[in-house]
């Protein structure tokens, strides 16, 4: 790569004067879009933050933080960052075990390998999920929100951060006290009520602020005792880089690696979830990885979370009108204005008010529609829909990722395999005498290790003739085991006297085949022809010979 092309690609993963083009006309929409969705940031950044067990404080921090760098350095002009739901399942057990002393350098670590990853082109990759894989880790982590807020929903204080979210649930609920579950329960339908009924009076407002509102009112009116937010500092702490050892960097490799396979995969769908609701053009899924990366790198040394990209502030964002990244700026600003001047207020909310907000937000990322679409596709689609729900529930995030990824390829395999075969053809032209010695194969589709055996075991087992045609001019696809077994298919052809005229090899193949020695198995190297005609002729004059 030339020197000139490294800087032009430098330059496409950093931010520039061109990022901010149309600013002029946009500018009272962005900031009119970044507060609201600062607004509605403030109690997700809080709930997002308590319920992976770092604190409300580190998810403030990761809101400000990281939302700043990322809305300056990502290659979306939409897209808002922070502290997100899926995270929260993946890094609530990482801390449980790890301790919460390994938050900032594992937020740090994951932080350069997705920056790496970005620095090496690989945001693309993202587009091979499968759609029933997205939409079932969707649904998975929906329902592991909902149930990571069911203890703080019945006034549980013991601290189940870590836990499997089924299962600390169940133990919540089994050990409730009603003597304090009986008001947090209130509270929670308080703010479920408050946010449905919300926005049929007004969507100038979000309705997630106006129940955090009325929750925390109601307790102060009331004299209620609940857990509550408590002490929020009154600025941000100062940046620091988190201690490093060869022992901690082994220890947090894993879960690093994790995070940032969340953050790189959930960053960029919601990035190409936003840029298809949005008339703002494209992204650069590389430069957003970049940006993501840097985020959760800065997030970590304010003492932050890990961020990614927020799938429904961003759809906040592109509704109230943004246009360029300045509104996503204004997000983050919005939010620091609020550590600086209402920290006081905010250590008063209530948790169980935050439980309900983060239990309605879990409820609207399930789409029946699409779950509908996608059980009615095709079993193949609902197995892996279900089966990635299920694995994101009971196993992990990353695992039911992976999971499904790997049982989708399977299919596709199968689907690829299925669709090859082998079909015996008329040969071309009139009729011949001894033309019924001769059979004509045409092989379709992938002659690859996962159907070759099969196609190629109907052309050894063809009797009754003398010459056998191989067209191989309608394969799409051969692999070096499909080269293998096409030579020991010949050979064993041969040596039952039966000559074979290989027709069509693509050149692409031809090396393969050439390579792999399977040509060597003709009986003359002009047995390898390249036109119809000329292969049936041959085949003729074989039979004719004979």
């Amino acid at each position: 790569m030339s020197a000139k092309s490294q800087l032009a690609r430098r330059r496409g993963l950093l931010p520039g004067r061109e990022d901010y083009a149309g600013l002029r006309r946009s500018w009272r929409g962005d900031l009119l879009a970044g507060i609201s969705v600062g607004v509605v940031a403030l109690p997700l950044a809080l709930g997002f933050g308590v319920t992976s067990g770092a604190g409300a404080e580190a998810g403030l921090v990761t809101a400000i933080v990281a939302g700043l760098v990322a809305a300056i350095m990502g290659g979306s002009s939409v897209q808002v960052s922070g502290p997100t739901g899926a995270m929260v399942v993946v890094l609530a057990p990482i801390l449980a075990t790890q301790g919460a002393g390994a938050l900032a350098l594992v937020t740090v670590m994951a932080g350069v390998i997705v920056v790496a990853a970005g620095a090496a082109k690989l945001g693309r990759l993202v587009g091979l999920i499968p759609w029933p894989v997205i939409e079932g880790f969707t649904l998975g982590i929906a329902i592991t929100i909902f149930l990571q807020q069911v203890p703080a929903a019945v006034g549980s204080t013991e601290s189940a951060h870590g836990a499997k979210a089924f299962p600390a649930a169940v133990e919540a609920v089994a050990h409730i006290d009603w003597a304090v579950a009986w008001q947090t329960l209130a509270l929670v339908a308080l703010v479920v009520a408050v946010m449905a009924i919300w926005p049929r009076i007004t969507r100038a407002v979000p309705g997630t602020i106006i129940a955090i509102v009325v929750a925390s009112f109601a307790v102060a009116m009331l004299g209620w005792t609940v857990p509550v937010i408590g002490e929020l500092p009154s600025g941000l702490p100062a940046p620091s880089f988190p201690e490093v050892t060869l022992e901690s960097l082994g220890t947090l490799a894993g879960p690093a690696f994790a995070i940032a396979a969340l953050a790189a995969i959930e960053s960029l769908l919601s990035a190409r979830v936003a840029h298809t609701q949005a008339n703002v053009g494209g992204y650069d899924a590389d430069r957003e990885l970049v940006g993501q990366g840097l985020a959760s790198i800065a997030s970590g040394m304010f003492g932050g979370m890990p961020a990614t990209g927020a799938i429904a502030r961003t759809a906040v964002n592109v509704r109230s009108g943004a246009r360029t990244r300045m509104a996503a700026i204004v997000h983050a600003l919005v939010l620091l204005l609020v550590v600086l001047v209402a920290a006081a207020a905010v250590e008063r909310v209530p948790l169980a008010a935050l439980s309900g907000v983060l239990m309605v937000t879990a409820v609207t990322m399930v789409r029946p529609a699409l779950v509908r679409s996608v059980m009615r596709a095709s079993r193949q689609d609902a197995l892996l829909f279900v089966l990635t729900a299920l694995i994101t529930v009971s196993v992990d995030l990353i695992y039911a990722i992976a999971i499904g990824v790997a049982v989708a390829a399977l299919f596709a395999l199968r689907a690829v395999s299925r669709a090859a075969g082998v079909h015996r053809e008329e040969l071309p032209g009139a009729a011949q005498g001894g033309d019924e010695r001769i059979a004509l194969l045409r092989i379709d589709g992938a002659l690859f290790f996962g159907a070759a055996d099969r196609v190629l075991e109907r052309v050894a087992r063809i009797d009754g003739v003398e010459v056998v045609i191989l067209r191989m001019s309608q394969i799409r696809l051969l692999d070096t085991t499909g080269a293998q077994i096409l030579g020991e298919v010949v050979t064993t052809l041969e040596r039952r006297g039966i000559t074979v005229l290989v027709k069509g090899v693509q050149p692409q193949h031809l090396r393969l085949l050439v390579h792999t020695g399977a040509l060597g198995s003709l009986a003359h190297d002009d047995h390898l022809v390249a036109s119809l005609d000329d292969a049936v002729a041959k085949a003729r004059a074989v039979v004719a010979a004979g």
